[in-house]
């Protein structure tokens, strides 16, 4: 079979042709739209890859920031409830503090208002019993109560024990201008008289008393001297009678108990 040289030339050229225009019309512009594809493609994965990325990253913020809001809702909670209880404490001690106070306030005054009560009803009692006894005295003697209490204490600053009379003496010496007397009741200027004349006696020189009434003494006679006191009065037979009559009581009512065991 004789081969036909131009037939395949020409065959050749037109599949060249072919593949060229192929190549220049098909190809070309498939591989041009598959690589674009790609790009495009390539270029969303790289957008959804950095928008993943930032939504993960938000994430993450979100989680920091709500962990950050529990943790300070937390501590907030825990100041909250600290404050509250010191708040708390702080008012319980002070309502206790009050409480204490206006306790300690009214047994104050009701001890006080019981002391006054006593102390009136000691001092009424001293009264009625110092009354009573001068006029018992005054309907039996000749010599008021007024008289008979400077005698006593004229009796009691005689009898004065030597050491007495030396502190006296030397009270008298340091400022000889504040030797006081003080009576219950009014002096004559006799009884006046009788005081100084006893006093100077003691001190042996002359001396000038100053005599002051004090009705609160209740039938007594107080002689001060820079210091020194001496004094007689009614009150303080009455308050050691006070004094001695629950001891007496008390040791009264042992012998009986011992007595009937």
């Amino acid at each position: 079979m004789q081969i036909n040289w131009f037939t395949v030339i020409a065959q050749g050229i037109n599949f060249l042709l072919l593949v060229w225009l192929l190549k220049r019309f098909l190809y070309k512009p498939i591989l041009k739209a598959v690589d674009e594809r790609e790009k495009k493609i390539a270029s969303q994965l790289q957008d959804a890859e950095a928008k993943k990325a930032e939504a993960q990253k938000e994430q993450d913020d979100f989680k920091k920031k709500k962990e950050d809001f529990d943790g300070q809702k937390k501590s907030l909670m825990e100041k909250v409830v600290a404050d509250t209880n010191k708040e708390r404490q702080r008012l319980l001690d002070e309502a206790k503090d009050q409480a204490n106070s206006l306790r300690n306030s009214l047994e104050k005054a009701t001890k006080e208002n019981q002391a006054n009560q006593e102390q009136d009803i000691a001092r009424r009692t001293k009264q009625q019993v110092f009354d009573m006894t001068r006029k018992a005295l005054q309907d039996i003697a000749s010599l008021s109560l007024e008289e008979q209490s400077v005698d006593s204490f004229i009796r009691r600053l005689n009898a004065s024990k030597d050491e007495e009379k030396q502190q006296f003496t030397e009270a008298f010496h340091s400022n000889s201008n504040t030797i006081l007397v003080r009576s219950a009741f009014d002096l004559a200027e006799k009884q006046q008289g009788e005081i100084s004349g006893a006093v100077d006696a003691v001190l042996g020189t002359k001396t000038n008393l100053q005599f002051q009434t004090t009705p609160g003494m209740i039938g007594g006679i107080e002689l001060t001297a820079n210091g020194y006191k001496l004094a007689w009065s009614f009150s303080a037979y009455l308050d050691s009678l006070e004094k001695n009559i629950p001891g007496q009581t008390k040791e009264n009512l042992e012998k009986n108990r011992n007595a009937v065991n």
